[in-house]
This record gives structure tokens, C-alpha cells and sequence, in this order.
């Protein structure tokens, strides 16, 4: 078996970004293995800062497909309490305090590195959710504005994690320039400042697929920029303004991220999709925790909404190059 083949004999679940589309990869690639038996192999999705790992950027093919079937329509279930109102007034406050955070300048040549705790559904592609074990995620994102191929690495541990303790490359099919595909600090730091224009911004740069509004491709694009990223601290507070205008945003009161810390979460209840995604704040400092995901399948037996899979972010910091962290950074 090649090294591609047995990558892709499990669902791939260390190839997508940490604060995005943990409610779509367990799908995918559990459509990729429940097909393989008629048709060859398939790549998995790809979508705006989602870049798919060096073993399998051979086998890119028509995903989009695949996701159109889970996405039938909004997710269902009980609605947050809070109104949209309460929702604005919350993001207008935590961005209050990112703009009161500390500045932390990123050079070219370094890396972004971020640790994560995650759960998964490891349940089958036609069956009920099955979240599997926690484990944790590391990834370093490269600084380089490029355009590169390989934008940067990830290393899963613990069980449940694919290919455990592995250094994997994440690379595009094409090269890529610093941008939504390939989101640098100084890319983040030329966005514009003013909510209104980054918004019409960020309107362009989405790329909502079939069945998903642009609002959601929005606001899912704003979250994988906050969590995965590190930014300026106007930037961030601009992202959190421009989330507070999208209509259908609302605040749950509280929420508990991978890790089990409570905090405020903010959805977007009309989604367009089966799937609905809440980010987590920590309710006295405001600084982001972590994500959640909700499925809503009937042809699954998924007639409510259900958890698909949660996230919280340990750990933000530069480093000076892949595989590096921030304790072995600082005794350098």
C-alpha cells in the first residue's frame, strides 16, 4: 500500500483547520471510505483556508458534490435565548478588549504555532454521532507571504488523532499568495479597520458553496481567521465589529468549549446548512476559548440537533520555525 493509500484508509481528520469545518470532515472523508468500495478515492473539500495535507494533494476531485448532500438545508433544535441585539452588544465588547490586548508583531520568516483540544464524530457516514476521544492538534502556519505550496504543518496526538505524533505537511494544489487561502499577519494587518469595509471585504473573499448562505461562509471565514491566526489588535477588533452587523447573529449565555471552560458563545442561526458553528468567549476576559459544531441529518436518523464536534484553543504564540514550540522558543 502506498503512502497516499494508507493515509487516506482513515478518515484524514488532521487535514483541515482547526477552527473550521470540523462538522464537514468527518463527513467527507466518511463518504470518501464509504465509496471507495465503487469509485476511486477523492480529496476532500476544499474551501477558502482549508489547505489539504502533502499525501493527498494528488487525489483533489469534486468534494463540493459530497458536501451538497449533507448540506440540505439550516440546522433545527432549540433556538438561542439571547436576541440579536444582545449578540451585537457582546461582540462590540469583546472587541472592545481585543483592541486593549497586547501587540504582537510576526516577521515573515517565522511561524504562527497554535494548540488545540478536539473531539470528532468518529460514528459512520450513514449512522448517529459518535464523538470520539480528546486529543490535541498543533499547528504551525508559515509567515512567508509566498506564494507557497506548503503554508505550513500539523502534528496530532493522543487517541483518536490520525497518524499520531507525525509531522504533515499542508499544502494547496496550486501555490499561494498571503491572502484568505494563506492568512499572514501582514495580510491580516492591510485589512481595513473600519467594520463596514472590511465586511464588503470579506463579502468578496468568501466563498459560500451550494446551499450555504454568504453570510455564513462569512462568518465561518471570521472564525477561522480568529482562531487560527494572530493579528493586530485593531484587525481583530475590526472582525469582531464586522460580526456584530451580520444579520442572524446571536449570543447563547453560556456554552462549554473542548476543554470544559464555560463562556458566551455567538452562532449564526441562519445557516443555509444541516450545520450550525459557535464560538466560545470566556465570559470575564472576552478572549476566545474555543468552537462548537452542530449537525442536523435526517436522512441519518439526525432528526435534532446534535454536537458534532468542539474545539478550544490552549495556546497562541510565534515561533521561529515548524515543529518549534513556544517553551523550547523561549529557552533559545
Amino acid at each position: 500500500m502506498s503512502e497516499a493509500e494508507e493515509l487516506l484508509s482513515t478518515p484524514a481528520e488532521w487535514d483541515l483547520p482547526p477552527e473550521r469545518h470540523r462538522h464537514f470532515k468527518d463527513v467527507l472523508m466518511q463518504q470518501i471510505d464509504h465509496d471507495t468500495a465503487v469509485t476511486p478515492r477523492r480529496n476532500r473539500f476544499l474551501r477558502p483556508a482549508v489547505l489539504v495535507p502533502l499525501a493527498s494533494a494528488a487525489l483533489t476531485g469534486a468534494l463540493l458534490v459530497t458536501l451538497s448532500v449533507d448540506g440540505r438545508g439550516p440546522a433545527t433544535g432549540s433556538a438561542p435565548s439571547a436576541t440579536a441585539a444582545g449578540a451585537s452588544v457582546t461582540l462590540n465588547r469583546i472587541a472592545t478588549a481585543a483592541m486593549a490586548s497586547d501587540t504582537v508583531r510576526v516577521r515573515d520568516d517565522q511561524f504562527v504555532y497554535v494548540r488545540t483540544l478536539g473531539r470528532e464524530n468518529t460514528g459512520s457516514f450513514t449512522g448517529p454521532v459518535r464523538l470520539g476521544a480528546l486529543h490535541t492538534e498543533e499547528r504551525w502556519t508559515s509567515q512567508d507571504p509566498g506564494p507557497l505550496r506548503v503554508t505550513g504543518w500539523i502534528r496530532a496526538s493522543g487517541k483518536d488523532a490520525i497518524m499520531p505524533d507525525q509531522m504533515l505537511p499542508i499544502e494547496s494544489p496550486d501555490p499561494r499568495p498571503a491572502g484568505v487561502d494563506h492568512p499572514t499577519y501582514r495580510w491580516l494587518a492591510s485589512l481595513p479597520t473600519d467594520p463596514d469595509a472590511l465586511l464588503a471585504r470579506l463579502r468578496k473573499e468568501a466563498r459560500p458553496v451550494e446551499g450555504e448562505s454568504r453570510d455564513q461562509a462569512v462568518f465561518s471565514l471570521i472564525g477561522d481567521l480568529i482562531g487560527g491566526t494572530i493579528m493586530p489588535p485593531a484587525n481583530a477588533a475590526a472582525f469582531y465589529k464586522a460580526a456584530a452587523k451580520l444579520p442572524g447573529v446571536r449570543e447563547i449565555p453560556d456554552a462549554v468549549d473542548a476543554a470544559g471552560r464555560h463562556g458566551i458563545a455567538i452562532t449564526l442561526d441562519d445557516t443555509g446548512f444541516a450545520t450550525r458553528d459557535e464560538w466560545i468567549f470566556d465570559k470575564e476576559t472576552l478572549a476566545l476559548l474555543g468552537s462548537r459544531f452542530y449537525v442536523t441529518d435526517p436522512d441519518r436518523g439526525i432528526t435534532t440537533e446534535t454536537l458534532f464536534g468542539t474545539t478550544a484553543v490552549m495556546e497562541t504564540a510565534v515561533v521561529g520555525g515548524k515543529g518549534e514550540v513556544p517553551d523550547r522558543a523561549a529557552a533559545r
